[in-house]
């Protein structure tokens, strides 16, 4: 049984994922947070790239097989939410709960939640910032930014990865 292989990626392949990326976003910042020298691991199975990683081994992002979009990593949130403003990709908790966010990692809950990107849908990826715009963690939206805000009880966004507690 064959395993997946990791190579550097073809330009026309950088292309196809910066483009991939500033569609999801909505933002055009992939040329800053994917470089030209990024490596892929591709499926042998299917030929198809499953996760990209910088040149020195850090994974940036993985694919998710059924929509084709990017699960970001803390280290590809880090870049990303260096280059946009807030509250944009922002889902914005109280920093009384900020370090149990960290802790537990497992959701983020509605009655937490002081502010919401308004552009969000159900499904995007989110970075998990507290009132200070410091990055807590990564996940995805479960809930519309209508709906985080109306409703006190329930989650908000399933976290994915956070930063460490150091």
């Amino acid at each position: 049984m064959r395993t997946e292989y990791i190579r550097r990626a073809s330009s026309e392949e950088v292309l196809f994922l910066r483009s991939i990326l500033n569609h999801q976003l909505g933002i055009n910042v992939a040329d800053k947070v994917i470089p030209e020298d990024i490596l892929v691991k591709v499926s042998p199975r299917t030929g198809r790239i499953r996760e990209i990683f910088l040149p020195n081994g850090l994974k940036l992002a993985s694919i998710r097989a059924s929509s084709y979009t990017f699960n970001l990593t803390i280290h590809m949130a880090r870049i990303i939410k260096e280059l946009v403003k807030p509250v944009k990709l922002r889902l914005v908790v109280a920093n009384e709960i900020a370090n149990d966010v960290i802790k537990f990692s497992t959701n983020v809950f509605s009655k937490h939640v002081i502010d919401v990107d308004d552009d969000l849908r159900v499904g995007d990826e989110v970075l998990i910032v507290d009132e200070n715009d410091n990055l807590l963690c990564v996940g995805r939206m479960f809930l519309s930014p209508y709906e985080v805000m109306f409703f006190t009880r329930g989650i908000a966004a399933r976290i994915r990865g956070c930063v460490s507690h150091g």
